[in-house]
């Protein structure tokens, strides 16, 4: 495909889970409006990083367990120079290539998937070459992350599921081509962000901010068996896949906050050892659902009295039905809260 000119794609262009892009106006508000004199803002459990590019303007530091999270947030925030135009270059070179020759470790092991067996080469080919080039020196570790970003971000604009990937669509009709785009991160960045990739309650002790954020998974669903294929990707060890999903051992990314008897637990851990001023814990109710793996691990009572052990606590709601793979009639009662808590203990 010959472009006459390279497109770019927003932090915001992806389909993700808990995904809180389209409440981030409210969210800086309730900061704007009760938090004083922030300059540093830590997203604990940032996802694909919506919420922490609402304070682009503040010290960041950035964290996820996920490797395939921590390339997306090395993209958008780190402070690390990059070269743009060599970037875009590079992109363009992926564009217009036929990587339909050989075979790979993602074809071989993905074709007619979530993906058709083309598209696999491809991105098995891309994934290859762009360790190749980071391994040579071609790349710093920001330009390997905007490449990988950008993979991802052409992945689920196609991908043959409902957004995640814990299942496909198996009906053969694969339409779309892989267009890698240019990340859109030009902006200015505070030299001192940081970008982690660990266990949030081994890390967060070690951190010192204003403002933390805490968006900590709700329910029984592993985000490392929702975007597997992402994180197989990310750290591309090639690894032998099983079942339908075709999916590796994730024994160790697994999340104690997705387990019953063990969210709560790892929840009051976590917020006893912060060191900052103020704690913006985000929970959704899930609403009313069928699925018990959909149930929230932690009741309002639960979050309550684990923010209160650090000081007064105030509580804001809005009405919000997020990403939900399709099955929005099942949620149609879902609230967004937010539970401020100003420590003072």
């Amino acid at each position: 495909m010959l472009m006459a000119e390279l497109e770019t794609f927003n932090i915001n262009n992806r389909r993700y889970l808990g995904n809180k892009y389209k409440l981030l106006g409210w969210i800086r508000d309730v900061v704007e409006a009760h938090c004083n004199g922030v300059n540093s803002f830590f997203d604990v459990f940032s996802g694909t990083g919506s919420v922490a590019s609402a304070f682009r303007d503040k010290r960041l530091v950035v964290c996820d367990m996920l490797y395939s999270n921590y390339l997306a947030a090395l993209c958008w925030f780190s402070p690390m120079k990059i070269n743009r135009k060599m970037i875009g270059t590079l992109i363009k070179h992926y564009n217009n290539l036929d990587t339909t020759a050989e075979d790979n470790y993602m074809s071989q092991n993905f074709s007619d998937t979530y993906f058709s067996h083309p598209v696999c080469q491809k991105i098995g080919y891309i994934r290859e070459d762009v360790q190749r080039r980071f391994d040579g020196g071609e790349l710093n570790e920001r330009e390997f992350a905007c490449m990988i970003t950008s993979l991802f971000y052409a992945m689920d604009r196609i991908s043959h599921t409902c957004g995640h990937y814990d299942s496909f669509i198996r009906d053969g009709k694969y339409k779309g081509e892989l267009i890698l785009k240019l990340p859109n991160n030009g902006y200015s960045l505070n030299s001192g962000n940081q970008i982690l990739c660990s266990d949030s309650n081994i890390v967060a002790p070690q951190i010192e901010a204003d403002v933390v954020y805490l968006d900590p998974p709700y329910n029984s669903r592993q985000y490392c068996d929702a975007y597997h294929l992402l994180e197989n990707i990310a750290l591309w060890q090639k690894p032998p896949v099983y079942g339908l999903a075709k999916k590796m051992d994730r024994t160790c990314m697994k999340s104690k906050y997705c387990k019953e008897g063990q969210a709560i637990q790892a929840m009051e851990e976590l917020v006893m050892s912060l060191h900052c001023r103020y704690i913006l814990f985000s929970y959704n109710n899930n609403g009313k659902k069928l699925q018990i793996r959909s149930n929230a691990k932690m009741s309002d009572d639960d979050i309550l009295r684990i923010l209160s052990l650090r000081g007064d606590v105030n509580v804001f709601t809005m009405d919000y039905r997020g990403f939900d793979a399709g099955r929005s009639i099942l949620n149609k009662d879902n609230k967004e809260r937010l539970f401020l808590c100003s420590v003072n203990r």
